[in-house]
């Protein structure tokens, strides 16, 4: 799917659908949600909850809320740059940095926002509440709080130093006076 806006590729990935049912004289209406994640798997990400009466008419909602409002989040090449808790309600989602290759250790709600987001490399744990709309809003919420070290050190004024590659060691010995040997010992 592209996104008129920009004209990048986007995901859209269905998290969650719920059917509720109301009880009326002839029997019982259905109307359906449905939890979407959009992301363009370049740092930006999106959530919507669409409601309709039909599945594809929530589907179709929950996709327009989400690009509608779309967030860019901050990553270190595939992964993201530090460790993260955030919690909404009851959920609560932990996120680590990994080492490339490592690939996403997630639970597929967590999993849904941090591929649409273009995370590669993450250790995740969900604690608390299993509710997908709250685990998907953690999750943002912690993306969301993630910076990256240059936007510190430019928000406090300090010059952001490169790091400078290691020195070779210096083989030679250093030119001094010489030390005479030790005299041989007596022989008997």
């Amino acid at each position: 799917m592209l996104d008129e806006a920009s004209g990048q590729e986007l995901i859209e990935k269905v998290v969650f659908i719920n059917r509720s049912a109301k009880v009326v004289k002839g029997g019982r209406r259905f109307n359906f949600s449905a939890l979407i994640v959009v992301g363009d798997k370049k740092g930006r990400v999106g959530v919507g909850l669409g409601k309709a009466g039909e599945v594809a008419d929530a589907i179709r909602k929950g996709g327009e809320l989400a690009r509608a409002d779309m967030l860019a989040v901050c990553l270190k090449e595939a992964t993201i740059p530090h460790e993260v808790f955030a919690h909404y309600c009851g959920a609560k989602v932990l996120l680590r940095p990994a080492s490339p290759g490592t690939g996403l250790i997630a639970g597929k709600t967590v999993r849904a926002v941090l591929e649409s987001a273009g995370v590669k490399d993450v250790l995740t744990k969900s604690l608390g509440s299993k509710n997908a709309a709250n685990v998907v809003k953690a999750t943002l919420q912690a993306l969301l709080s993630l910076r990256l070290r240059e936007d510190i050190l430019r928000d406090r004024g300090l010059e952001i130093k490169k790091p400078q590659p290691p020195k070779a060691p210096v083989s030679e010995a250093p030119a001094g006076p010489e030390i005479p040997a030790p005299p041989a010992p007596p022989a008997a």
